[in-house]
């Protein structure tokens, strides 16, 4: 039996050997996925699917939108393949039309197992499935998938970047903020790594973030973005002319939460001396390089101080 015999519309075409993409109605019956040697399935569909009987399932809540995050999801989804095929097993992932969410998860996959590039590893995927045609989205999310070295990792100023980016296009409609999203209180942690920066008010000394919390964005374009502005203090000015960032974008730290709560924008104060340190706006803000940054949670340099932490013996002294 061919590999898309047997089935009706949405058939399961094979990608790899042991590896099959399809729709909803992809052999779906027990004895279908059985003469295509299939013994897990991993649905990708804002639904779960009724169980198959003697098949290994797995099910990604997700709709076939834009912002739909499926990068989070990437490594587990490899690993359940991966785990299903040891045994010499195939393993059938679908999604309702078997063109985009399922797609775009195989075509992870092969990046992820077979050091392909996203362009590459979607070709490969077309060449077996023609109508394959994931949304924008997707493909945005498997451009960072291989940014990252193809493992998500929550650490990384990208991903960090990117799942904010998906929490402001929810908000203001939530009603609580993911605990994950905030980064730890500095105060609330006995040591910083060797390695990290600590960043302090720079009237009260009180500690506001740290280095790794720091989200980096490419520089602007300076005052060609600010066209309506004249700047006049040329020390503001990098060599070649550019503006350079007179503030910090951060992830969010736990002493912002009660002023990030129900409002789309507005300052950040000091949680000790309420002293004004920046702004914050899920809309997006510009750096004074010129780059505009969504969202925005901007931390003035002019407020704060660098404090290196430096190893004495066998403890860490502060050093501005």
């Amino acid at each position: 039996m061919s590999a898309a015999s047997g089935c009706r519309g949405g058939g399961m075409v094979r990608v790899l050997p042991g590896l099959y993409v399809g729709g909803a109605e992809s052999c779906s019956t027990p004895e279908s996925l059985a003469a295509e040697g299939v013994v897990a399935v991993l649905t990708v569909d804002a639904e779960e699917p009724p169980a198959v009987p003697g098949v290994r399932a797995m099910h990604v809540r997700a709709r076939d939108e834009p912002g739909a995050d499926l990068l989070s999801h990437l490594d587990d989804c490899a690993t359940f393949i991966g785990a299903a095929q040891e045994g010499g097993g195939a393993v059938l992932v679908r999604c309702q039309a078997g063109v985009s969410r399922s797609v775009a998860v195989v075509t992870a996959y092969l990046m992820k197992t077979k050091g392909l590039g996203w362009e590459d590893a979607y070709a490969a995927v077309r060449a077996s499935k023609p109508d394959a045609e994931m949304n924008p989205g997707f493909l945005g999310q498997l451009k960072l998938y291989e940014a990252m070295g193809c493992a998500v990792d929550s650490t990384s100023a990208l991903y960090k970047r990117y799942r904010l980016q998906v929490l402001t296009e929810k908000y203001p409609e939530l009603q609580d903020l993911p605990r994950e999203v905030f980064a730890v209180d500095p105060t609330s942690i006995c040591q910083t790594s060797n390695t990290e920066v600590l960043y302090r008010c720079r009237k009260c000394r009180r500690a506001l973030f740290r280095s790794s919390s720091i989200l980096s964005h490419e520089e602007g374009t300076g005052p060609t973005a600010f066209a309506h502005k004249r700047i006049t203090d040329s020390a503001r000015l990098s060599s070649d002319g550019r503006e350079k960032c007179t503030s910090y974008f951060t992830e969010p730290v736990q002493w912002m939460e009660p002023a990030l709560l129900g409002v789309m924008e507005g300052q950040l104060l000091c949680p000790k001396c309420t002293s004004k340190l920046g702004s914050f706006s899920w809309r997006g803000e510009q750096c004074s390089c010129g780059r505009w940054v969504t969202p925005a949670f901007q931390i003035h340099k002019s407020r704060v101080d660098e404090v290196r932490m430096l190893p004495v013996g066998n403890f860490q002294a502060a050093m501005t």
